[in-house]
């Protein structure tokens, strides 16, 4: 990117809210500053859009204002138009505060370590949109993220399942017809989508045990998403994939995108753009929920809708 938008103003001194007010919104366009009153954004930049918003707030408060178009044909001055972007030491920052507070997760309750991940994640974002020139300090960045989310994880397991090794068998559908289906209680991700996949494809007429232990199984019931159960874990698969590829759904697309959601929620691994979205209606889900039988009636519409989303999307 050797194009640049520059915007070159002039503000009244005497209104200080006005210059504050075009300061901060110079700042979250992520504009490099090649001196006073001249600021810089690569003409390609996500953010240039909002450039002929800050001159017209420029002229309503009586100051000048005026866009123009510079190509660098210099590539000794194109590096130097460069560092004004530079964001190591930002994103330096911001491995600290991550790091402080993966530090900090094993102390917190499950909803305030949640927080903590949430806003972490948010900063990173925040950041990677003004990042134009993205470079080692990103990916260390996102390296120590990672890893914040991966304790997280860890902290909050509750039992998760370990992964069995083998192949998924396929399995008669008649013979899980209007069945008990049991997992542990205080449904997360997985479980949710699980119950969701058992009752609109599986099972229409499905009821779910919640149980403290595998001990507590009831008899006759179809375990899913612990140690032992009937349906679990499998290699890379988390208990979504594996109920899908037992029963013959494996082959949907739509469903094979909700399983890379889950599986990223619950496993890590490959991003999904929609599962942080997901992650944030469930987790309004459980604060409404009365009980956990609340929480799957109330969780089902919400897989409903992305599923036909991502069925209507090709």
């Amino acid at each position: 990117m050797n194009s640049y938008t520059a915007l070159v103003l002039s503000l009244p001194t005497r209104d200080s809210t006005v210059r504050m007010r075009v300061w901060r919104a110079l700042k979250d366009t992520g504009c490099g500053v090649l001196r006073d009153g001249v600021y810089l954004l690569p003409k390609a930049a996500p953010t240039a859009a909002a450039l002929p918003e800050v001159e017209a707030q420029v002229h309503a408060a009586g100051g000048f204002g005026m866009i123009v178009e510079l190509d660098l044909r210099s590539a000794a001055r194109s590096g130097e138009v460069r560092k004004l972007f530079d964001r190591s030491r930002e994103y330096g920052a911001l491995v600290a505060e991550i790091h402080a507070a993966r530090a900090a997760l094993a102390k917190l309750p499950e909803r305030k370590a949640q927080s903590r991940v949430e806003r972490a994640q948010r900063a990173f974002d925040g950041l990677a949109t003004i990042d134009f020139y993205p470079g080692e300090a990103k990916a260390q960045a996102a390296q120590a993220l990672e890893a914040l989310r991966q304790e997280a994880r860890r902290l909050n397991a509750h039992g998760e399942p370990h992964a069995l090794r083998g192949k998924v068998k396929r399995v008669e559908r008649e013979k899980y017809r209007a069945r008990v289906w049991a997992t542990r209680k205080s449904p997360w991700i997985d479980r949710f989508a699980s119950a969701w996949l058992i009752k609109r494809f599986i099972d229409k007429e499905a009821r779910f045990a919640w149980i403290d232990s595998p001990r507590k199984l009831p008899k006759h019931a179809v375990g899913y998403d612990f140690d032992g159960a009937e349906f679990s874990h499998v290699e890379s698969r988390v208990t979504f994939e594996v109920l899908a590829a037992a029963f013959g759904l494996d082959a949907d697309p739509a469903l094979a995108r909700i399983g890379a959601a889950i599986h990223f929620l619950d496993a890590g691994g490959i991003p999904v753009a929609e599962a942080k979205g997901l992650e944030t209606l469930l987790r309004g889900v459980k604060e409404k929920a009365r009980d956990d039988d609340d929480a799957v009636a109330r969780a089902l519409p919400v897989f409903d809708y992305l599923h036909s989303a991502y069925s209507s999307s090709g």
